[in-house]
């Protein structure tokens, strides 16, 4: 993006906008200790944090591989506190940015975020105060390393720590490669003695190899927590009935749940189903009004809504322990996107259980969607080059031009095919060649730029807008006057009981004013380009570079439905050897080692025996023998191992007052 003469003028940093820190010098334990104390209120750290942050704090390279719930954030936050100048955090993940932007802002540090959807005004606002050392805190999309712009702000920033989360982005044989990430280690070449912090929950032995070679970690030092989880167990079951086995598992497991489904429709769907048949549920995914995510995560945090429905846009910087059964109603694509998901369950160390419900059709829809995802390279160029055109760029311009765009109307004046296009787009989009932002994710954003005074003779001049102006501050107060904040004009017309229409013009006039800056939330769909119109033969993406990546997909894909059709490996080994961990033992608890302690018993022989026997031992005692004489279809040697799994389950207790040999349920 090219520079601006509008931007909104600096002012003194808001008192307590930048903290007190303790004074520097030597930092160690007790100065870490105390910064975490302050600000997060904690006594003491998880294991491995404190470690990390003292080896960061006294100038060292190290990737840190902590699984979900892990506490990574902390690692690079109390560092970042404790060294000077500010700390670049490098994250994919605009949400969680924003989150916790929101959360550094709330305990009284000042934080910014930078990514794709922001005005140039705003982009440079937060570039200017962390230049002028007004941020503790940027956090950047990888794609801004590409812009001159961000390079030339950089330069004169003091920087204090580079932190690179979802460290495995930079691995083009992780499963969430971007190309962008490759351009850290440039940034690096600028501040040679500032330390890097890469971070994240799920990266293979082969993804740890190559994040230390692209972000030139050195030494190579690894802080690794065991990917076991002890408190958590693993099921995966091949069942017809998703819905049926999903709700008995909601009976069974009690406590508050997460339902992870592929489509945003499939949320609703499951969400009404469970509310017509007494779970209180609510659908989340990234195509609701932010007001209507904000309200249904309140709910469910706070236990007004049992489950929640979501899409995996739903759980990133989610920070709710009490988890008690994460389920998995579709296959996802890999064993660490799975991973992460299972793992938001019993994050407080209490037993929790995550189920993956697996039927055979899964299997050939995983493999269409794989096929969906890799369209040949001739025709994603195909579509590049028809994107320039309808966006009418030139070679060599268009770095931060954003421009309307409907997929429909452009799949038709281009006679492409409209899924293959969306999938073209969506590689074009994680290669950081473009970005769509959502409208629906984002909300319109003002600063204030004139002071007290100006704005109070402003009112008297302008009755007008007053009551806008009153408006504007009274429902987001002071924070406005020292960076760019989210409003919804929606809301100040109800407060103010006129049309949303009527408060866009005001706060035109208040712009026009030079009261404030303004950027409202755009209404239609666009496409913004992050780099310039390359020359088709410059398209870095070779044929084999593609191939390769392809096969590193459908490898990761097949681990998946390993896992999920499997059964013969106890579930959390599995997981752990995939990252590379040896475990001592089973875990003695999964539907493997159950299955063992069945002694063949299959989990469709268990559940059928059990639904239909439950009742019944619940009311009354009896021996195996009785129970084959109250179910004569059941076949003898099948009871005889339900019974003993019964048994060796403790599931059963005995009834003196029928005699020796005589159980119940408990």
């Amino acid at each position: 993006m090219q520079e601006s003469d509008k931007r909104p003028a600096g002012r003194a940093v808001p008192a307590g906008a930048v903290p007190d820190l303790p004074a520097e010098g030597t930092i160690d334990a007790p100065r870490v200790r105390a910064i975490l104390k302050r600000y997060w209120g904690y006594d003491g750290f998880r294991p491995l944090q404190e470690e990390i942050a003292l080896h960061v704090c006294a100038g060292g390279d190290a990737l840190a591989l902590l699984p979900t719930g892990g506490g990574k954030s902390v690692c690079f936050q109390v560092p970042g506190l404790a060294l000077p100048g500010i700390c670049i955090v490098i994250s994919p993940l605009i949400a969680l940015m924003k989150d916790q932007v929101a959360h550094l802002q709330r305990q009284g540090i000042a934080a910014a975020a930078i990514y794709t959807g922001l005005s140039a005004d705003e982009i440079e606002h937060s570039l200017d105060k962390a230049v002028r050392g007004e941020l503790k805190f940027l956090y950047v999309s990888a794609e801004r390393l590409q812009n001159r712009l961000f390079l030339a702000r950089f330069r004169q920033m003091k920087v204090g720590l580079i932190a690179v989360d979802e460290a495995h982005c930079v691995s083009q044989w992780g499963y969430d490669f971007r190309p962008p990430y490759l351009q850290i280690a440039d940034l690096r070449a600028y501040v040679p003695r500032t330390p890097l912090l890469a971070l994240t929950a799920t990266a293979t032995p082969d993804v740890v190899t190559d994040i230390q070679d692209k972000l030139q970690i050195c030494p190579r030092k690894v802080f690794r927590k065991s990917f076991v989880r002890s408190n958590l167990t693993y099921y995966a079951a091949e069942e017809e009935d998703k819905l049926g086995r999903l709700h008995r598992a909601l009976r069974k497991v009690g406590g508050c749940g997460i339902v992870y489904v592929r489509n945003r429709r499939k949320t609703v769907e499951v969400a009404e189903w469970l509310c017509r048949n007494g779970i209180p549920a609510a659908a989340y995914h990234a195509g609701l009004p932010p007001e209507v995510k904000d309200a249904r995560q309140e709910a469910w945090m706070a236990d007004r809504v049992r489950v929640i429905v979501a899409t995996n846009a739903f759980g990133m910087g989610i920070d709710k322990p009490d988890v008690r059964l994460v389920v998995h109603l579709d296959l996802p694509d890999t064993i660490e996107a799975y991973f992460q998901e299972a793992g938001r369950a019993g994050r407080d160390g209490k037993p929790a259980t995550a189920l993956l419900l697996y039927h055979a059709s899964d299997r050939s829809e995983a493999e269409a969607r794989y096929a969906r995802a890799y369209p040949p390279v001739k025709f994603i160029r195909q579509v590049y080059e028809a994107l320039c055109n309808y966006a009418g760029l030139p070679v060599g311009s268009g770095e931060g031009v954003e421009k309307p765009f409907m997929l429909a109307e452009f799949a038709s004046v281009y006679r492409l095919p409209v899924a293959e296009t969306a999938s073209a787009l969506g590689f074009l989009e994680r290669e950081g060649y473009v970005c769509f932002p959502d409208p629906l994710k984002a909300a319109s954003r003002v600063y204030v730029t004139a002071e007290p005074a100006t704005l109070y003779r402003y009112e008297v001049c302008h009755p007008a807008s007053a009551p806008v102006l009153k408006a504007l501050l009274r429902l987001y107060g002071g924070r406005l006057f020292s960076d760019y904040g989210a409003i919804s004009e929606k809301a100040i017309a109800r407060k103010l009981e006129t049309t949303e229409a009527e408060i866009v013009r005001q706060l035109q006039v208040l712009q026009a004013g030079d009261c404030i800056a303004y950027q409202p939330l755009p209404k239609t769909p666009t496409v913004l380009f992050l780099r310039a119109r390359v020359d088709p033969g410059r398209y870095f993406l070779s044929s084999d570079v593609y191939k390769k990546r392809k096969e590193t997909a459908w490898r990761k894909l097949q681990a998946m439905l390993d896992y999920a059709a499997g059964g013969r490996l106890c579930r959390s080994r599995y997981l752990v050897a995939y990252f590379g961990e040896e475990s001592d033992a089973d875990c003695g608890r999964c539907d493997a080692c159950l299955r063992r302690k069945r002694g063949g018993l299959s989990d469709a022989a268990y559940e059928a025996m059990y639904r239909q026997a439950q009742p019944l031992l619940s009311r009354e005692a009896m021996d195996a023998r009785e129970l084959c004489d109250r179910f004569p279809d059941w076949d003898e040697e099948e009871v005889c191992l339900f019974w003993r799994y019964l048994l060796e389950m403790g599931f059963l207790v005995p009834d003196a007052s029928r005699g020796e040999g005589y159980f119940r349920l408990k």
